[in-house]
Parts: structure tokens; sequence; C-alpha cells
């Protein structure tokens, strides 16, 4: 199963068994979620999608257009590699990033914008990361970093990409009680993703599969 945001659903998942068990606010711990470890989701981004700089020129698709509130903040450092297919995997994925974010500010599912940009394996362990966090009614909030990127692109109209996430400085907002669970920073905080993705008939790079890895030594800082 395709799996985002691990170490914040870990959170997000140890504050509702403790919320089970009427425990008052825990450890930060997520080894009790490791199954977490592994699931597509995503968190906000003030950013509009038209001010990307990775944004691909060669594709006239229409994308859906992404806003997002002024308390989630992504920096993205992927430079341009001066391929167009390279560039345009780069810029789809950073956009189904926030996409997933729209989806759990949005609280809905089956929003449209992520399902624009995930198929198969990869749409549905999404819309079940999403769940939990409408389950739970809890939201996001914070900055998030994005680096190392790795990107390779096949002639059959597939890629591979690798990158890692620091999730430090983000977190779980409660949107009953407005409260935000602030985690400490620890080396889970930085995690390393690894997705498929094809191009579609209009030109998109749809994810067609997502695993990630917490912890993970490459992306240390």
């Amino acid at each position: 199963m395709n799996r985002r945001r691990p170490t914040l659903l870990a959170a997000l998942t140890l504050t509702a068994a403790a919320a089970l068990t009427l425990s008052a606010c825990g450890s930060d711990d997520d080894s009790a979620a490791k199954d977490s470890d592994k699931i597509a989701g995503a968190d906000t981004s003030g950013a509009s999608p038209s001010a990307s700089p990775t944004e691909p020129e060669q594709s006239k698709a229409s994308r859906p257009k992404i806003e997002l509130p002024a308390d989630l903040s992504y920096t993205f450092e992927w430079p341009k590699t001066g391929d167009k297919d390279k560039d345009a995997v780069l810029a789809d994925s950073e956009q189904s990033i926030k996409a997933v974010d729209l989806a759990i500010v949005n609280q809905n599912a089956l929003d449209e914008a992520y399902l624009y940009y995930y198929e198969g394996e990869a749409a549905a362990g999404t819309q079940k990361f999403i769940q939990n966090y409408v389950d739970q009614k809890a939201g996001i909030t914070g900055s998030y970093r994005f680096y190392d990127p790795e990107v390779a692109v096949d002639g059959d109209g597939t890629a591979s990409f690798t990158y890692c996430e620091d999730q430090g400085k983000a977190y779980v907002r409660y949107l009953k009680t407005n409260k935000v669970r602030k985690t400490e920073v620890s080396a889970k905080s930085y995690v390393i993703y690894h997705t498929s993705l094809k191009k579609n008939s209009e030109g998109v790079w749809e994810i067609q599969k997502i695993s990630s890895q917490s912890g993970s030594d490459k992306c240390q800082p």
C-alpha cells in the first residue's frame, strides 16, 4: 500500500488511540503506527500553482487550480534539469502533493484535484490516507520542505521519481478545537519517497505507485 506523510499520520493515529483509551497527551513516538510509514497523502501549501517555477510548458492539459490556506507553506528544492520530460515530472509531482493537501483541507477523500494526479493503487492508498484525516476531523498546518530529487524517464512514457521530505515543522491541527499537535523533530521527521508515474494522453504525469520510509539515512540533515 502506498502512503504519504507517515510521521504526521502516525501522530494522528496515536492521538486517536489516546482518545479511545481516555489518555492524556502522550508520547509523539510513532512506532505504534508502523503501517502508516507508507501512506499517501499530503498537506497543504499557500502557493498558487501558476507561480510554480517548474510548471510544465509542453502540456496544454487543464490542470486543477490549487489554492491552499496561508498557514501552510512549501519549499521545493527541485531545480530544473533542462530535460523537458524530467522537468514535467517534477512539476506534476509538486502539484500532486499540493492536491492531496487540498483534499485534507476540504475534508473530502474523493476530492477531484488529487484524483487528477493519482491512478490505481496510488489513488486507492491516498483516498484511505485522506479519509483518516476526515474521520478524525483533523487538518494540517506548518511548513514542508522537499529536496534531493532523483528522476528517471523511460522511452515508454513511464518515469520513476525519488525525493526527500522534511516534516520537522509540519503538524496536525484538530478542526473542532483548532488545537495543533506539535511533535519533536527526530530522525523520523525525514522521509524518503519512491514514486512510479505514467504520462497520460493529455501529457500529465500521473502517479501509479508511491511508497515511503521515515527515518531514511539518505534524507537526514
